[in-house]
């Protein structure tokens, strides 16, 4: 473990980088009035006191906000990254100087990571939160002692929700968990537009190239897939899709993307971007048939969607040509750049998503622990959704942040809606 600076509840970089943290989450918290909103009534009605909540979610500016107005609501916490190369180690030093406890630095090693989650969990939770459920598997493994203080967890991302899906439908769930990534005013905004903005954020931070005339593959196109093929294409890249689900490879086509393998895919792309949740996305044979000058990115929650290590095995030379940027040079002379060690390249290198859609997305974490500390003991240990009540408010009080008002259906039409005798 490197130097740091630590002190009674906290383990960062650097805590003369507060000042510049505090700047940071000034920032941030300007521009998320809905989750002001809410912090503003938790302030006052308390909805979490006596709870203890974990958190395992990238250490970034908006991030600050959310653990204001938990512990604006009465809960202690303690906060780790959830990615080696996530944290904004200015917002962790104000973190740290703030009082909250944290542990949490860019540029871990997986034994550092895995160290910060156990430093979280010290103080015995009773409410997890997740980006990735790698806390969460670890209160079902390795620190399975804790699990039986815990009443609840939440779960922001795709892979995390798949990961704890699988955990439920084999009977190996020991608390109940809400699936925030699944709420519409989460995947449809957050997960399309902030992963779309982000992800072209990072390679153009880490890159500098022109994007317009080039090539660009965009390999999966769910939510987060298609957010990075529309951003690409807005600043005019030829888009090709790659997908295994004939149902999203033909709604690529009808988008109007060309789709093909990776096979065919590899041979003609300029920038690749992975966004699958899925390991072995981009392996040694694409490597091989790739044009001299391909970036490849991933932003994806893991780095097992690029199969990095091949990659270094099968080059004959590597150095780091930029920040976040590595240059390989293959056997054949070709010359390959990966951004940020294969790791979510729009968190890695950059900063990532804008705070505007992350107000949605952290509004309904918050609202989910809240629901957690209240219903909990009647829940049983499965995956929960978040209820639409829940999205329709958040989606009411974002449309009246940004002040725009919508039609309201009138009784008469209310009651035209359920009369199933209606007709021609």
């Amino acid at each position: 473990m490197e130097d740091l600076d630590t002190g009674d509840g906290y383990a960062v970089k650097d805590i003369q980088m507060a000042e510049e943290g505090s700047l940071r989450v000034d920032w941030a918290r300007a521009r998320m009035p809905v989750l002001a909103a809410l912090r503003e009534e938790a302030e006052r009605t308390k909805p979490l006191s006596g709870m203890r909540v974990a958190g395992c979610l990238h250490v970034t500016k908006e991030t600050a906000v959310l653990i204001e107005t938990i512990a604006a609501a009465g809960a202690e916490l303690s906060w780790s990254g959830c990615n080696p190369l996530s944290t904004q180690d200015d917002v962790a030093a104000w973190l740290a100087r703030e009082g909250y406890s944290v542990y949490a630095w860019h540029g871990q090693s997986v034994e550092d990571f895995y160290w910060c989650i156990d430093k979280t969990l010290e103080f015995k939770p009773t409410l997890t939160l997740d980006d990735g459920a790698d806390l969460i598997v670890r209160v079902h493994g390795e620190r399975s002692e804790y699990a039986p203080g815990v009443l609840g967890g939440t779960e922001e991302t795709t892979t995390g929700v798949h990961r704890l899906r699988a955990m439920a439908a084999a009977g190996d769930l020991k608390y109940p968990v809400l699936a925030v990534n699944d709420a519409i005013t989460k995947w449809d905004f957050d997960n399309v537009y902030g992963t779309g903005q982000s992800t072209l954020d990072g390679i153009l931070r880490a890159t500098s190239v022109l994007v317009a005339g080039k090539t660009m593959v965009v390999a999966g196109y769910g939510h987060c897939g298609k957010g990075v093929a529309m951003r690409a294409l807005g600043l005019g890249a030829n888009v090709v899709i790659t997908e295994v689900d004939p149902l999203a490879a033909l709604r690529a086509i009808m988008d109007g993307y060309r789709v093909m393998t990776m096979d065919e895919a590899a041979s003609i792309g300029d920038i690749f971007c992975t966004a699958t949740g899925m390991k072995d996305i981009i392996v040694e044979r694409h490597f091989a048939t790739m044009k001299d000058g391909a970036i490849i990115a991933n932003t994806g929650h893991y780095d097992c969607e690029i199969a990095v290590e091949a990659l270094e095995s099968t080059a004959k030379s590597v150095r780091t040509i930029r920040r976040d940027n590595e240059e390989f040079t293959m056997p054949n002379g070709n010359k390959i750049f990966l951004l940020a060690r294969g790791r979510l390249v729009n968190l890695a290198a950059a900063e990532g998503h804008p705070s505007e859609v992350m107000d949605m997305s952290f509004a309904n974490q918050f609202l989910s622990l809240c629901r957690l500390a209240k219903e909990s003991e009647s829940m049983d240990n499965l995956v929960y959704d978040i209820t639409l009540e829940q999205d329709q408010g958040l989606a009411i009080t974002k449309l009246e942040t940004l002040g725009i008002t919508i039609d309201e259906l009138t009784q008469e039409q209310i009651d035209y809606k359920d009369d199933y005798t209606a007709g021609t």
